[in-house]
Protein backbone atom coordinates (compact mmCIF):
# COMPACT_ATOMS: atom_id res chain seq x y z
CA UNK A 1 0.00 0.00 0.00
CA UNK A 2 1.42 3.10 -0.71
CA UNK A 3 2.08 5.66 2.14
CA UNK A 4 -0.95 8.41 3.32
CA UNK A 5 0.06 11.90 3.71
CA UNK A 6 -1.55 14.92 5.00
CA UNK A 7 -2.13 18.69 5.21
CA UNK A 8 0.57 20.36 7.83
CA UNK A 9 -2.09 22.92 9.27
CA UNK A 10 -0.94 24.48 12.70
CA UNK A 11 1.65 22.35 13.34
CA UNK A 12 -0.41 19.33 12.94
CA UNK A 13 -0.31 16.60 10.07
CA UNK A 14 -3.98 16.33 9.86
CA UNK A 15 -6.70 14.66 6.99
CA UNK A 16 -8.70 17.09 4.87
CA UNK A 17 -12.45 18.26 6.03
CA UNK A 18 -13.54 16.11 2.89
CA UNK A 19 -11.68 13.30 3.67
CA UNK A 20 -10.87 12.61 -0.17
CA UNK A 21 -7.80 11.99 -1.16
CA UNK A 22 -5.72 11.55 -5.07
CA UNK A 23 -2.68 9.52 -6.31
CA UNK A 24 1.06 10.83 -6.86
CA UNK A 25 1.91 8.78 -9.83
CA UNK A 26 5.71 8.25 -11.28
CA UNK A 27 5.56 9.38 -14.74
CA UNK A 28 8.33 7.27 -15.46
CA UNK A 29 6.44 4.53 -14.40
CA UNK A 30 2.33 4.98 -14.39
CA UNK A 31 2.17 1.94 -12.29
CA UNK A 32 3.85 3.20 -9.85
CA UNK A 33 2.16 5.30 -6.81
CA UNK A 34 4.45 7.23 -5.03
CA UNK A 35 1.90 8.78 -2.54
CA UNK A 36 -1.58 9.55 -1.72
CA UNK A 37 -2.44 13.31 -0.74
CA UNK A 38 -5.12 15.17 0.51
CA UNK A 39 -8.02 16.48 -1.67
CA UNK A 40 -8.37 19.43 0.18
CA UNK A 41 -10.74 22.55 -0.26
CA UNK A 42 -11.52 25.84 1.03
CA UNK A 43 -12.30 24.52 4.55
CA UNK A 44 -8.81 23.81 4.89
CA UNK A 45 -7.18 26.61 2.69
CA UNK A 46 -9.52 28.62 5.84
CA UNK A 47 -7.65 26.46 8.17
CA UNK A 48 -4.38 27.44 7.60
CA UNK A 49 -5.11 30.70 7.10
CA UNK A 50 -6.45 30.97 10.25
CA UNK A 51 -3.68 29.51 11.65
CA UNK A 52 -1.31 31.04 9.69
CA UNK A 53 -2.89 34.82 10.82
CA UNK A 54 -2.50 33.96 14.97
CA UNK A 55 0.76 32.57 14.27
CA UNK A 56 2.42 35.81 12.67
CA UNK A 57 1.42 37.46 16.40
CA UNK A 58 4.06 36.07 17.87
CA UNK A 59 6.50 35.20 14.78
CA UNK A 60 6.92 38.63 13.63
CA UNK A 61 7.81 39.68 16.93
CA UNK A 62 10.72 36.98 17.42
CA UNK A 63 14.28 38.43 16.86
CA UNK A 64 15.16 38.19 13.03
CA UNK A 65 18.55 36.71 14.14
CA UNK A 66 16.57 33.61 16.04
CA UNK A 67 14.28 32.94 12.96
CA UNK A 68 17.53 32.86 11.07
CA UNK A 69 19.06 30.33 13.18
CA UNK A 70 16.29 28.10 12.90
CA UNK A 71 16.22 28.49 8.72
CA UNK A 72 20.12 27.63 9.12
CA UNK A 73 19.45 24.37 11.29
CA UNK A 74 16.64 23.36 8.58
CA UNK A 75 19.64 23.86 6.26
CA UNK A 76 21.75 21.25 7.87
CA UNK A 77 18.66 18.95 7.85
CA UNK A 78 18.15 19.01 4.69
CA UNK A 79 22.34 18.65 3.99
CA UNK A 80 21.31 15.08 5.91
CA UNK A 81 18.39 14.23 4.34
CA UNK A 82 19.12 15.45 0.77
CA UNK A 83 19.78 11.76 -0.95
CA UNK A 84 16.30 10.81 0.43
CA UNK A 85 14.69 13.72 -1.04
CA UNK A 86 16.22 13.52 -4.14
CA UNK A 87 15.35 10.44 -4.86
CA UNK A 88 11.49 10.30 -3.67
CA UNK A 89 11.65 14.02 -6.12
CA UNK A 90 13.14 11.59 -9.35
CA UNK A 91 10.09 9.30 -8.74
CA UNK A 92 7.28 11.75 -8.42
CA UNK A 93 8.86 14.42 -11.01
CA UNK A 94 11.01 12.29 -13.07
CA UNK A 95 14.25 14.45 -13.97
CA UNK A 96 17.33 12.45 -13.48
CA UNK A 97 18.77 11.62 -9.97
CA UNK A 98 21.80 14.37 -10.15
CA UNK A 99 19.24 17.16 -11.09
CA UNK A 100 17.03 15.94 -8.24
CA UNK A 101 19.77 16.25 -5.59
CA UNK A 102 20.19 19.94 -7.61
CA UNK A 103 16.64 20.46 -6.61
CA UNK A 104 17.42 19.83 -3.01
CA UNK A 105 21.09 21.95 -2.84
CA UNK A 106 18.93 24.90 -4.13
CA UNK A 107 16.99 24.25 -0.50
CA UNK A 108 20.21 23.74 1.14
CA UNK A 109 21.73 27.07 -0.33
CA UNK A 110 19.05 29.02 -0.42
CA UNK A 111 18.57 28.39 3.37
CA UNK A 112 22.48 29.33 4.16
CA UNK A 113 22.34 32.19 2.29
CA UNK A 114 19.17 33.65 3.62
CA UNK A 115 19.83 33.37 7.24
CA UNK A 116 23.10 35.47 6.77
CA UNK A 117 20.22 38.29 6.16
CA UNK A 118 18.45 37.69 9.45
CA UNK A 119 21.81 39.47 11.25
CA UNK A 120 21.66 42.15 8.05
CA UNK A 121 18.43 42.77 6.78
CA UNK A 122 19.68 46.47 6.55
CA UNK A 123 17.87 49.74 6.23
CA UNK A 124 19.42 53.31 5.51
CA UNK A 125 20.29 56.00 7.90
CA UNK A 126 20.66 59.83 6.68
CA UNK A 127 21.22 63.03 7.77
CA UNK A 128 18.31 64.74 8.60
CA UNK A 129 17.92 68.88 7.34
CA UNK A 130 17.04 69.83 10.64
CA UNK A 131 18.93 69.82 13.79
CA UNK A 132 18.33 67.07 16.71
CA UNK A 133 16.50 64.98 14.18
CA UNK A 134 17.58 61.33 13.74
CA UNK A 135 15.84 59.59 10.46
CA UNK A 136 16.05 55.60 9.50
CA UNK A 137 14.64 53.22 7.62
CA UNK A 138 13.16 49.66 8.66
CA UNK A 139 11.91 46.89 7.06
CA UNK A 140 8.15 44.94 8.37
CA UNK A 141 6.89 41.83 7.60
CA UNK A 142 3.82 41.80 5.66
CA UNK A 143 1.80 38.89 7.52
CA UNK A 144 0.05 35.54 5.64
CA UNK A 145 1.98 34.13 2.44
CA UNK A 146 0.43 32.50 -0.15
CA UNK A 147 2.37 30.70 -1.91
CA UNK A 148 1.36 28.13 -5.28
CA UNK A 149 4.03 26.52 -6.72
CA UNK A 150 4.86 24.16 -10.14
CA UNK A 151 6.01 20.86 -10.36
CA UNK A 152 9.58 21.51 -12.48
CA UNK A 153 11.34 22.44 -9.34
CA UNK A 154 9.37 20.83 -6.68
CA UNK A 155 11.88 21.52 -3.19
CA UNK A 156 13.76 24.76 -5.07
CA UNK A 157 11.02 27.13 -5.73
CA UNK A 158 8.47 26.34 -2.80
CA UNK A 159 12.04 27.19 -0.68
CA UNK A 160 12.64 30.25 -2.39
CA UNK A 161 9.81 31.80 -1.51
CA UNK A 162 8.97 29.97 1.93
CA UNK A 163 12.12 31.03 3.35
CA UNK A 164 13.22 34.43 2.74
CA UNK A 165 9.36 34.97 4.04
CA UNK A 166 10.35 33.17 6.94
CA UNK A 167 13.05 35.54 7.68
CA UNK A 168 11.71 38.82 7.32
CA UNK A 169 8.56 37.17 9.88
CA UNK A 170 5.93 36.30 7.91
CA UNK A 171 3.87 33.48 8.07
CA UNK A 172 3.37 30.88 5.19
CA UNK A 173 0.74 28.98 3.38
CA UNK A 174 2.02 26.49 0.47
CA UNK A 175 0.16 25.20 -1.87
CA UNK A 176 2.20 22.94 -4.03
CA UNK A 177 1.78 21.67 -7.70
CA UNK A 178 -0.86 17.95 -7.45
CA UNK A 179 1.61 16.51 -9.28
CA UNK A 180 4.74 17.22 -7.04
CA UNK A 181 3.04 17.26 -3.45
CA UNK A 182 5.72 15.08 -1.56
CA UNK A 183 8.89 16.94 -2.00
CA UNK A 184 6.87 20.05 -0.24
CA UNK A 185 5.96 17.61 2.37
CA UNK A 186 10.03 16.54 2.87
CA UNK A 187 10.68 20.26 2.83
CA UNK A 188 7.72 21.00 4.96
CA UNK A 189 8.76 18.51 7.25
CA UNK A 190 12.38 19.40 7.69
CA UNK A 191 10.87 23.29 8.95
CA UNK A 192 9.31 21.93 11.66
CA UNK A 193 12.06 19.59 12.36
CA UNK A 194 14.22 22.66 12.60
CA UNK A 195 11.50 24.04 15.06
CA UNK A 196 9.67 26.70 13.41
CA UNK A 197 6.96 27.30 16.01
CA UNK A 198 3.02 25.81 14.93
CA UNK A 199 0.92 27.81 12.55
CA UNK A 200 4.08 29.95 10.78
CA UNK A 201 4.36 27.73 8.04
CA UNK A 202 1.35 25.53 6.38
CA UNK A 203 0.81 23.16 3.72
CA UNK A 204 -2.37 22.27 1.80
CA UNK A 205 -2.62 20.44 -1.31
CA UNK A 206 -5.03 19.94 -3.87
CA UNK A 207 -5.61 21.60 -7.22
CA UNK A 208 -5.99 25.19 -8.42
CA UNK A 209 -9.12 25.32 -8.32
CA UNK A 210 -10.22 23.67 -4.52
CA UNK A 211 -6.76 25.37 -2.73
CA UNK A 212 -4.69 27.89 -5.21
CA UNK A 213 -8.22 29.84 -6.13
CA UNK A 214 -9.54 30.10 -2.39
CA UNK A 215 -5.96 30.77 -1.08
CA UNK A 216 -5.17 33.52 -3.51
CA UNK A 217 -8.99 35.40 -3.09
CA UNK A 218 -8.32 35.31 0.88
CA UNK A 219 -9.21 39.02 2.70
CA UNK A 220 -6.43 37.73 5.26
CA UNK A 221 -3.33 36.87 2.48
CA UNK A 222 -1.09 39.84 2.28
CA UNK A 223 0.71 38.71 -0.76
CA UNK A 224 0.53 35.99 -3.27
CA UNK A 225 3.55 34.33 -4.69
CA UNK A 226 3.12 32.48 -7.87
CA UNK A 227 5.07 30.73 -10.29
CA UNK A 228 3.72 28.84 -12.85
CA UNK A 229 2.49 29.86 -16.61
CA UNK A 230 1.55 33.49 -17.54
CA UNK A 231 -2.11 32.50 -18.39
CA UNK A 232 -2.33 31.67 -14.83
CA UNK A 233 -0.36 34.40 -13.72
CA UNK A 234 -2.65 37.20 -15.09
CA UNK A 235 -5.49 35.12 -13.14
CA UNK A 236 -3.69 35.85 -10.07
CA UNK A 237 -2.56 39.25 -10.50
CA UNK A 238 -6.07 40.10 -11.39
CA UNK A 239 -7.61 38.06 -7.84
CA UNK A 240 -5.23 40.13 -6.21
CA UNK A 241 -5.86 43.32 -7.37
CA UNK A 242 -9.34 44.18 -5.81
CA UNK A 243 -7.70 44.16 -2.24
CA UNK A 244 -4.45 45.56 -3.69
CA UNK A 245 -2.84 43.00 -2.42
CA UNK A 246 0.93 42.23 -3.10
CA UNK A 247 1.76 39.94 -6.01
CA UNK A 248 4.67 38.19 -6.99
CA UNK A 249 4.53 36.62 -10.65
CA UNK A 250 7.56 34.37 -11.38
CA UNK A 251 6.50 32.80 -15.68
CA UNK A 252 7.14 31.50 -18.69
CA UNK A 253 10.13 31.69 -20.52
CA UNK A 254 11.47 31.39 -24.40
CA UNK A 255 15.27 31.53 -23.69
CA UNK A 256 17.78 31.91 -26.77
CA UNK A 257 21.01 31.53 -26.90
CA UNK A 258 23.49 32.65 -29.57
CA UNK A 259 26.49 31.44 -30.59
CA UNK A 260 29.17 33.11 -32.95
CA UNK A 261 31.98 32.39 -34.91
CA UNK A 262 34.36 32.74 -32.26
CA UNK A 263 32.78 30.21 -30.19
CA UNK A 264 34.65 27.08 -28.99
CA UNK A 265 31.57 24.75 -30.69
CA UNK A 266 32.38 21.69 -28.92
CA UNK A 267 31.30 23.35 -25.81
CA UNK A 268 28.54 25.09 -27.60
CA UNK A 269 27.01 22.07 -28.71
CA UNK A 270 27.58 20.94 -24.93
CA UNK A 271 25.84 23.96 -23.23
CA UNK A 272 22.89 23.26 -26.19
CA UNK A 273 22.58 19.72 -24.61
CA UNK A 274 21.95 20.35 -21.20
CA UNK A 275 20.33 24.14 -21.65
CA UNK A 276 17.56 22.11 -24.56
CA UNK A 277 17.34 18.65 -22.72
CA UNK A 278 18.08 19.11 -18.80
CA UNK A 279 15.18 18.40 -16.79
CA UNK A 280 13.70 17.39 -20.18
CA UNK A 281 13.21 20.75 -21.27
CA UNK A 282 10.77 21.51 -18.41
CA UNK A 283 12.66 24.64 -17.31
CA UNK A 284 11.01 28.07 -17.26
CA UNK A 285 15.10 28.89 -18.36
CA UNK A 286 15.72 26.37 -20.30
CA UNK A 287 17.13 26.69 -23.95
CA UNK A 288 14.09 26.39 -26.29
CA UNK A 289 15.67 28.72 -29.22
CA UNK A 290 19.17 28.66 -30.69
CA UNK A 291 20.34 31.32 -32.98
CA UNK A 292 23.57 30.61 -34.92
CA UNK A 293 25.94 32.40 -36.61
CA UNK A 294 25.97 31.29 -40.86
CA UNK A 295 29.73 30.99 -40.64
CA UNK A 296 28.91 27.83 -38.47
CA UNK A 297 25.23 27.31 -38.77
CA UNK A 298 26.13 24.18 -40.72
CA UNK A 299 28.60 22.64 -38.50
CA UNK A 300 27.10 22.92 -35.19
CA UNK A 301 23.68 21.71 -36.25
CA UNK A 302 25.57 18.59 -37.39
CA UNK A 303 27.30 18.48 -34.46
CA UNK A 304 24.50 19.28 -32.20
CA UNK A 305 22.22 16.29 -33.66
CA UNK A 306 24.59 13.84 -33.53
CA UNK A 307 25.31 14.33 -29.93
CA UNK A 308 21.66 14.50 -29.40
CA UNK A 309 20.91 11.67 -30.85
CA UNK A 310 23.23 9.53 -28.09
CA UNK A 311 21.14 10.62 -25.53
CA UNK A 312 19.56 8.14 -23.34
CA UNK A 313 15.95 8.59 -22.53
CA UNK A 314 14.92 6.49 -19.73
CA UNK A 315 13.87 6.07 -15.86
CA UNK A 316 16.02 8.87 -14.00
CA UNK A 317 16.86 6.41 -10.95
CA UNK A 318 18.75 4.75 -13.56
CA UNK A 319 22.76 6.41 -13.11
CA UNK A 320 22.90 5.72 -16.89
CA UNK A 321 20.04 7.52 -18.34
CA UNK A 322 20.35 11.42 -19.50
CA UNK A 323 17.08 12.64 -19.61
CA UNK A 324 13.31 11.75 -18.22
CA UNK A 325 9.93 11.64 -18.95
CA UNK A 326 7.49 14.61 -18.90
CA UNK A 327 5.58 15.05 -15.95
CA UNK A 328 2.15 13.78 -17.39
CA UNK A 329 0.32 12.74 -20.34
CA UNK A 330 -0.87 16.23 -20.99
CA UNK A 331 2.76 17.91 -20.98
CA UNK A 332 3.23 15.24 -23.23
CA UNK A 333 0.43 15.89 -26.21
CA UNK A 334 1.45 19.60 -25.66
CA UNK A 335 5.20 18.62 -27.17
CA UNK A 336 3.43 16.13 -29.45
CA UNK A 337 1.29 19.13 -30.71
CA UNK A 338 4.11 21.62 -31.28
CA UNK A 339 6.40 19.25 -32.81
CA UNK A 340 2.92 18.69 -35.36
CA UNK A 341 2.94 22.58 -35.67
CA UNK A 342 6.62 22.42 -36.27
CA UNK A 343 6.19 20.25 -39.23
CA UNK A 344 3.56 21.93 -40.88
CA UNK A 345 4.97 25.42 -40.37
CA UNK A 346 8.08 24.23 -42.45
CA UNK A 347 10.63 23.52 -39.64
CA UNK A 348 13.21 21.23 -40.92
CA UNK A 349 12.95 17.84 -38.39
CA UNK A 350 16.83 17.08 -37.71
CA UNK A 351 16.12 14.70 -35.20
CA UNK A 352 13.31 12.99 -32.78
CA UNK A 353 9.82 14.16 -32.57
CA UNK A 354 8.11 10.70 -31.78
CA UNK A 355 6.98 9.32 -28.20
CA UNK A 356 9.71 6.46 -27.23
CA UNK A 357 7.64 3.45 -27.25
CA UNK A 358 8.29 -0.30 -26.16
CA UNK A 359 9.32 -2.10 -22.97
CA UNK A 360 9.85 0.51 -19.95
CA UNK A 361 8.47 3.23 -22.13
CA UNK A 362 5.17 2.05 -22.52
CA UNK A 363 4.70 2.63 -18.77
CA UNK A 364 6.00 6.39 -18.73
CA UNK A 365 5.75 9.67 -20.69
CA UNK A 366 8.90 9.69 -23.00
CA UNK A 367 9.55 11.58 -25.82
CA UNK A 368 12.40 11.45 -28.22
CA UNK A 369 15.05 14.86 -27.71
CA UNK A 370 13.65 16.95 -30.74
CA UNK A 371 15.72 19.41 -32.58
CA UNK A 372 14.30 21.22 -35.68
CA UNK A 373 16.10 23.37 -38.16
CA UNK A 374 16.16 26.61 -40.31
CA UNK A 375 13.31 27.73 -37.96
CA UNK A 376 12.42 31.74 -39.10
CA UNK A 377 10.96 34.20 -36.47
CA UNK A 378 7.34 33.75 -38.03
CA UNK A 379 7.05 29.96 -36.79
CA UNK A 380 4.54 29.42 -33.97
CA UNK A 381 7.49 26.55 -32.43
CA UNK A 382 10.18 30.23 -32.43
CA UNK A 383 7.25 32.46 -30.34
CA UNK A 384 5.36 29.74 -27.76
CA UNK A 385 6.71 28.34 -24.88
CA UNK A 386 6.78 24.54 -25.10
CA UNK A 387 8.22 23.62 -22.24
CA UNK A 388 9.46 20.23 -23.38
CA UNK A 389 12.55 18.86 -25.25
CA UNK A 390 12.27 20.43 -28.70
CA UNK A 391 14.77 22.58 -29.32
CA UNK A 392 14.33 25.36 -32.38
CA UNK A 393 17.16 26.54 -34.37
CA UNK A 394 17.74 29.47 -36.52
CA UNK A 395 20.73 31.41 -38.68
CA UNK A 396 21.62 35.29 -37.89
CA UNK A 397 24.39 36.94 -40.43
CA UNK A 398 26.04 39.07 -37.67
CA UNK A 399 25.59 39.88 -33.64
CA UNK A 400 23.80 42.85 -34.24
CA UNK A 401 20.55 40.29 -35.94
CA UNK A 402 21.47 37.94 -33.27
CA UNK A 403 20.30 40.48 -30.23
CA UNK A 404 17.49 41.40 -32.25
CA UNK A 405 16.88 37.54 -32.50
CA UNK A 406 17.21 37.29 -29.07
CA UNK A 407 14.78 40.22 -28.06
CA UNK A 408 11.66 38.84 -30.70
CA UNK A 409 10.11 37.31 -27.49
CA UNK A 410 7.08 38.22 -25.68
CA UNK A 411 9.46 36.87 -22.67
CA UNK A 412 12.41 37.86 -21.00
CA UNK A 413 14.06 35.45 -18.77
CA UNK A 414 17.13 34.31 -19.75
CA UNK A 415 19.63 34.35 -23.03
CA UNK A 416 23.32 33.39 -23.25
CA UNK A 417 26.17 33.99 -25.89
CA UNK A 418 28.80 31.86 -27.00
CA UNK A 419 32.15 33.53 -28.25
CA UNK A 420 35.48 33.97 -26.83
CA UNK A 421 35.44 37.74 -28.38
CA UNK A 422 35.01 40.38 -25.22
CA UNK A 423 33.49 42.91 -27.51
CA UNK A 424 30.75 40.75 -28.19
CA UNK A 425 30.36 39.07 -25.26
CA UNK A 426 29.98 42.49 -23.28
CA UNK A 427 27.36 44.15 -26.13
CA UNK A 428 24.98 40.86 -26.07
CA UNK A 429 25.55 41.57 -22.36
CA UNK A 430 23.88 45.14 -22.05
CA UNK A 431 21.96 44.14 -25.09
CA UNK A 432 19.74 41.26 -24.73
CA UNK A 433 16.61 42.58 -22.74
CA UNK A 434 16.37 39.56 -20.03
CA UNK A 435 16.43 39.30 -16.29
CA UNK A 436 19.32 36.57 -16.52
CA UNK A 437 22.05 36.42 -18.81
CA UNK A 438 25.24 34.30 -19.37
CA UNK A 439 28.32 34.15 -21.34
CA UNK A 440 29.83 30.71 -22.52
CA UNK A 441 27.14 28.80 -20.55
CA UNK A 442 23.72 27.99 -21.55
CA UNK A 443 20.60 29.78 -20.19
CA UNK A 444 20.30 27.72 -17.13
CA UNK A 445 22.27 27.18 -13.64
CA UNK A 446 21.24 30.54 -11.93
CA UNK A 447 22.54 30.75 -8.40
CA UNK A 448 20.73 31.82 -5.09
CA UNK A 449 23.07 35.08 -4.30
CA UNK A 450 21.82 36.96 -7.28
CA UNK A 451 18.35 37.89 -7.62
CA UNK A 452 16.17 35.25 -10.32
CA UNK A 453 13.68 36.66 -12.52
CA UNK A 454 12.73 38.11 -16.04
CA UNK A 455 11.20 41.28 -18.04
CA UNK A 456 8.34 41.47 -20.36
CA UNK A 457 5.71 38.30 -19.64
CA UNK A 458 7.79 36.55 -17.68
CA UNK A 459 7.04 38.34 -14.35
CA UNK A 460 5.61 41.62 -12.60
CA UNK A 461 9.16 43.04 -12.10
CA UNK A 462 10.07 40.98 -8.44
CA UNK A 463 12.59 38.91 -8.24
CA UNK A 464 13.46 35.97 -5.80
CA UNK A 465 16.58 34.62 -4.53
CA UNK A 466 19.29 37.15 -3.48
CA UNK A 467 18.71 40.00 -0.94
CA UNK A 468 16.21 41.08 -3.64
CA UNK A 469 13.73 38.47 -2.43
CA UNK A 470 13.29 40.55 0.67
CA UNK A 471 12.13 43.36 -0.63
CA UNK A 472 9.09 40.48 -2.27
CA UNK A 473 8.29 39.78 1.39
CA UNK A 474 8.89 42.86 3.28
CA UNK A 475 7.72 46.56 3.50
CA UNK A 476 9.83 49.59 4.10
CA UNK A 477 9.04 52.12 6.72
CA UNK A 478 10.54 55.03 7.05
CA UNK A 479 11.16 56.71 10.96
CA UNK A 480 12.07 60.06 12.07
CA UNK A 481 13.03 60.83 15.81
CA UNK A 482 12.92 64.45 16.89
CA UNK A 483 14.36 65.18 19.99
CA UNK A 484 14.88 68.84 19.64
CA UNK A 485 11.82 70.04 22.11
CA UNK A 486 10.45 72.41 19.70
CA UNK A 487 8.13 71.60 16.77
CA UNK A 488 10.45 71.70 13.40
CA UNK A 489 8.84 71.91 10.17
CA UNK A 490 10.72 70.02 7.32
CA UNK A 491 10.99 71.44 4.08
CA UNK A 492 9.49 74.94 5.64
CA UNK A 493 12.02 77.85 5.52
CA UNK A 494 11.40 79.66 8.63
Amino acid sequence: MPQAYKNFINGEWVASQRGETFEDRNPANTDEVVGVFQKSDQRDVNAAIEAAKEAYKKWRLVPAPRRAELIYYAGQLLVKRKEDYATAMTREMGKVLKESRGDVEEAIDISYFTAGEGRRMYGQTTPSGLPNKFQMSIRQPLGVCAMITPWNFPMAIPSWKVIPALVCGNTVVLKPATETPMSSVNFIQTLADAGIPKGVINLVTSTGSQVGTPLMNHPDVKIVSFTGSSEVGSIVSKACAPDFKHCSLEMGGKNCMVVMPSAKLDLAVDGALWGAFGTTGQRCTATSRIVVHKDVYKQFVEKLTECTKKLKVGHGLDPTVDMGPAINQSQLDNDLRYIGIGKKDGGRLVTGGERLTGGIYDKGYFLQPTIFADITQQMTIWKEEIFGPVLSIAMCESLEQGIEMANDSAYGLSASIYTQDINEAFSAMRDVYTGIFYVNSPTIGAEVHLPFGGTKATGNGHREAGIQALDVFSEWKSCYIDFSGTLQKAQIDE
